[in-house]
Parts: C-alpha cells; structure tokens; sequence
C-alpha cells in the first residue's frame, strides 16, 4: 500500500501564495511520476502540474507562469508553489503518484485551496 498525505492548503487572498506539499510513504520501489490535479465544484478534475523522475515538468495551461513544482526524490515528497492566486484557483488540490512495482496510480485525499477576499 502507498499512501500520499498533502498539506498546506488554507485560505489566501487574491494575489497571495501558498506551498503546498505531498508525502508519499509506502511500499515504494520508484516514483515514476508525481502529480497534482484539482477539482473545482462541479468542475472535472484538470491537471496542474506533472513531475517526471526525470525532473521535467508539465503545467496546466491556467497555471502557466504562476504555480512552480518541485520534487524531493529523496524524501518521496513534492511541493507546489502557488503564486499570483486567483479566483479561479479555489478548488481541492490532490497529489498523485504513479509508482513501481505495483504500476499503480495512487491519489492523496486533497488539501482545500480557497482564495477569497
């Protein structure tokens, strides 16, 4: 079992940041990818940012240029860096891993990402 635990979400106001974090803990061999996804309601999930074990990244186009993500291989852990927060941005944020050997796609239970004034 793989378990992914994120954290740092909370209340922001437009134009602030936040950090968040995903710890992924289990039986591990590698992590073939790490991602974030969110879900708005009554939005499907969309893709924010990917993170290969290669280090390279790919973003959601509504979040290009604003949110930066980061991996710590050795900890098992990525980050999100959220800047310039808009409206638009308020939504659960779930972390994903796809991991070997299992092959499988594991989700955390999500951290909420409200931006209000």
């Amino acid at each position: 079992q793989v378990q992914l635990v994120e954290s740092g979400g909370g209340l922001v106001q437009p134009g602030g940041s936040l950090r968040l974090s995903c710890a992924a803990s289990g039986s591990i061999f590698s992590i073939v990818a790490m991602g974030w996804y969110r879900q708005a309601p009554g939005k499907e999930r969309e893709l924010v940012a990917v993170i290969t074990n290669g280090g390279s990244t790919n973003y959601g186009d509504s979040v290009k240029g604003r949110f930066a993500a980061s991996r710590d291989n050795a900890k098992n852990t990525m980050y999100l860096q959220m800047n310039s927060l808009k409206f638009e941005d308020t939504a659960v944020y779930y972390c994903n891993a796809d991991v070997t050997p299992s092959g499988r796609r594991y989700w955390g239970q999500g951290t909420q990402v409200t931006v209000s004034s």
